[in-house]
């Protein structure tokens, strides 16, 4: 699967504040928006192509473009989505900061903020639904 994108999250160990990165495009996939028209189905999370793209392949990619350290970065297993779009399926998967405070400078470096879930009303629909589940799995 060629078009993979990454949701990025920071939890406060102390706290569990959660925030997600909502990068300069206005979305919260990164590094680049989804086409337009992309949707989700309820009844089947993960439709598509059972290739997978290689999780360390992403999350390498996701810390250079942030300038962090090798590390910095661990997807969260068991989330997986595929949208559909009109130019085929895209994977997202789901990735959390493992150092202790959100990297908030790297991340405003490349366009980016840092956002609660409260802040994401404005997203579309398609983003609003991955950012949801995204949450789901966070809370276990």
């Amino acid at each position: 699967m060629a078009d993979t994108r990454l949701i990025l999250y920071h939890t406060q160990p102390i706290s569990a504040r959660t925030r997600f990165v909502r990068f300069d495009h206005g979305g919260i996939c990164g590094f680049a928006p989804l086409p337009a028209r992309t949707h989700l189905t309820e009844d089947d999370p993960d439709i598509g192509s059972k290739l997978v793209s290689h999780p360390a392949f992403l999350l390498r990619d996701a810390e250079h473009r942030l300038r962090l350290d090798s590390g910095s970065l661990e997807v969260q297993s068991g989330f997986r989505a595929t949208p559909k779009s009109p130019n085929g399926v895209i994977e997202v998967r789901l990735a959390r900061f493992t150092i202790l405070d959100p990297p908030f400078a790297e991340v405003e470096a490349i366009g980016g903020t840092f956002i609660a879930l409260t802040e994401a009303r404005g997203l579309p629909p398609v983003e609003l639904e991955l950012l949801r589940r995204a949450y789901e799995k966070i809370l276990g």
